[in-house]
């Protein structure tokens, strides 16, 4: 009697400690996130799985071209997937379907052939503060919008694509 005992604390303390881990590693490390929409079309579509680094970026500042999930500031129950456009300290302009950073134009060869960015924006991005943009402009709401946001609204930044299979994929930093 006293070695099934024995084997069930066993397994109930491999479970215990499986389940801690995991819980620790999805609360403070990774967590998976369901992209829903399509703001961020062709680099993400709706029901692509990704996994957000929640920890990193509190180490090392963020980079214009980051795709990071965010809480929406005027509703923090809706999260947001976008790209990092401003940075503390830039002056972010669109005119004419172009956007300026620091009255230099932003090459942006990730978004699809055609996609301008509408609308007028003329702000300054302040400290503690980022702006991001979808990538699929005329169906995205974001900074354009809404303008720029505090960086305590982040959840993370995107690192990998696990699903759909064909289009999984470690999501890397666009050069500009």
């Amino acid at each position: 009697m006293r070695s099934i005992l024995f084997n069930i604390w066993e397994v109930l303390e491999v479970v215990l400690i499986a389940a801690v881990t995991v819980f620790l590693i999805r609360a403070f490390i990774v967590q998976p996130f369901l992209v829903s929409g399509r703001s961020m079309f062709s680099s993400f579509v709706d029901a692509d799985y990704v996994l957000v680094d929640e920890l990193s970026y509190r180490f090392k500042n963020l980079e214009r071209g980051d795709v990071i999930v965010f809480r929406y500031p005027l509703n923090p129950k809706l999260f947001y997937i976008k790209r990092v456009i401003g940075t503390p300290g830039d002056h972010v302009v669109v005119k004419n379907g172009e956007v300026f950073i620091n009255e230099v134009k932003l090459k942006e060869e990730y978004l699809d052939p055609g996609i301008t960015s509408m609308g007028r924006v003329d702000e300054y991005v302040g400290e503690g503060e980022l702006m991001a943009f979808g990538d699929n402009r005329p169906h995205s709401y974001d900074s354009r919008s809404f303008g720029p946001f505090s960086s305590d609204n982040i959840i993370g930044v995107v690192r990998v694509r696990l699903l759909p299979m064909v289009r999984a994929q470690i999501i890397e930093r666009p050069s500009y």
